[in-house]
């Protein structure tokens, strides 16, 4: 089975435009840049870039042959089928796998998408002159994106779970730490070319 990925496409495409814009300003600085200022907007540049990866461009839900990969900002959890339980969604799809909890940073459903949903879906239900079909449709249109992936991984979890073996694990990214101890020694570097620019 090829892995599965759900993420926030809002958030994917700021992630990616800000790479771009971050490797156009790189470059701009480089050819001409005067030290220590374009040093300092490198750095600052640098840090932003960091979070921004961090928190757009690297959470996502990854359904896998064995089970659920969770990838939140700094933390990576891995779920199998076998040991999925409830999958809720609040604000954020959260999973369930025996007395542990994972919260997933993405994909959210925030309040407003929440009311606008139910409205969608309260604004159909009142019309006596849809079809069985078009009715589905209208109850389709009240779930927000969360919504849909919690039911998506509840059915993959009850397809799949006599095929997965395992214990759920919950690791810290080390890559996603040094990206921040990178981030903290720029800002270390920005304190420093301030005070002695």
């Amino acid at each position: 089975m090829k892995p599965t990925v759900f993420r926030s496409k809002v958030a994917w495409v700021f992630g990616w435009a800000w790479i771009v814009f971050a490797l156009l300003n790189a470059w701009d600085l480089a050819v001409r840049g005067t030290m220590p200022s374009a040093l300092i907007a490198a750095a600052v540049l640098g840090i932003i870039t960091v979070f921004v990866f961090l928190t757009a461009l690297r959470p996502a839900i990854v359904a896998e042959a064995g089970g659920v990969r969770v990838r939140n900002p700094l933390r990576t959890a891995y779920i199998p089928w076998n040991a999925l339980g409830a999958v809720t969604v609040t604000d954020a799809i959260t999973l369930q796998s025996g007395p542990a909890k994972v919260r997933c940073w993405t994909p959210q459903a925030s309040p407003r998408e929440r009311a606008r949903a139910a409205a969608r879906a309260a604004k159909a239900a009142k019309d006596p002159n849809l079809t069985p079909a078009q009715r589905a449709v209208a109850e389709a249109a009240g779930r927000t994106h969360a919504d849909w992936v919690a039911e998506w991984l509840t059915a993959l979890r009850d397809e799949r779970r006599d095929m997965s073996t395992g214990e759920t694990t919950v690791t810290w990214s080390w890559w996603a730490l040094a990206s921040v101890a990178a981030a903290v020694l720029l800002a270390g570097l920005i304190v420093v070319l301030a005070l002695t620019g």
